[in-house]
């Protein structure tokens, strides 16, 4: 929480417009009328994963993607203020904005079922060491104080880096992320804490395939990530994976 002193001293701004921030809500980093001028992500779209229509037969974004991945949803367009938010998550070393972003997504998204746990999108090694923090697993933190749902943080593990995806086209984001994924507990029993084995019953936090599990990510561009995160869950036993990010790229062929 910020001091009254620190306030006085250092007025709390907007991140995207900087106008001052009102005392109540000196803890935010973006302002309520910036965040009610992000561009929701609306029907008709794709029931599956999102993308708004028009649509020219089967949706080729998600045809290829693995059956436990039942949809995809974001709350808002990646442009504007929404962009430069993200853009503070990821390289402005700025976690706590995830909280904001947090706050667009449930105005945006419905809760998903009570039996829910949110999963975030692991970094690379390498990425996460450099940034300090993962932004998706941030995120995730955010959203379950929001939703009052349990993160399992230590589910999904990255079992290698990858390239920046930025440049790549589709296909070749599905091969940059191929097999990048694993679930710690392959057989899907008791979950270990602190990674010790044969932890006593007491410590399982859950029983994965009796688990609706939902991924959290910041940006859907193609969903390629996405989907490899949720094939690595399907492989272990998972059957009911959604997923959520809070920004949605524009793609200029998505049909």
């Amino acid at each position: 929480m910020t001091s009254a002193l620190e306030r006085l001293l250092l007025p709390a701004e907007c991140l995207t417009c900087r106008r001052l921030l009102p005392d109540a809500h000196a803890d935010d980093l973006v302002c309520t009328v910036c965040r009610s001028r992000m561009r929701p992500v609306r029907p008709p779209w794709c029931a599956r994963c999102g993308q708004p229509e028009p649509h020219f037969g089967p949706c080729r974004l998600c045809r290829q993607w693995p059956a436990a991945l039942q949809s995809v949803r974001s709350a808002v367009w990646l442009e504007g203020g929404a962009r430069d938010s993200v853009h503070a998550l990821k390289y402005g070393g700025l976690p706590r904005i995830a909280r904001d972003l947090a706050a667009v997504m449930t105005r945006h998204m419905p809760k998903p079922d009570r039996a829910a746990r949110l999963v975030p999108v692991p970094l690379g090694a390498g990425r996460e060491r450099g940034r300090g923090y993962n932004q998706s697993l941030s995120l995730a933190r955010a959203l379950g104080l929001e939703w009052r749902l349990p993160v399992l943080a230590q589910l999904l593990a990255r079992t290698r880096d990858t390239s920046t995806q930025t440049a790549l086209t589709p296909d070749a984001r599905l091969a940059n992320v191929a097999g990048a994924f694993a679930v710690r507990n392959a057989d899907l029993g008791r979950r270990n804490v602190g990674g010790r084995p044969g932890s006593s019953p007491s410590d399982s936090a859950f029983r994965t395939p009796h688990s609706s599990i939902v991924l959290v990510d910041d940006v859907f561009t193609t969903g390629a990530t996405l989907a490899e995160a949720a094939r690595a869950l399907e492989a272990a036993g998972c059957t009911t994976i959604s997923a959520v990010t809070f920004g949605r790229a524009s793609i200029p062929d998505f049909s």
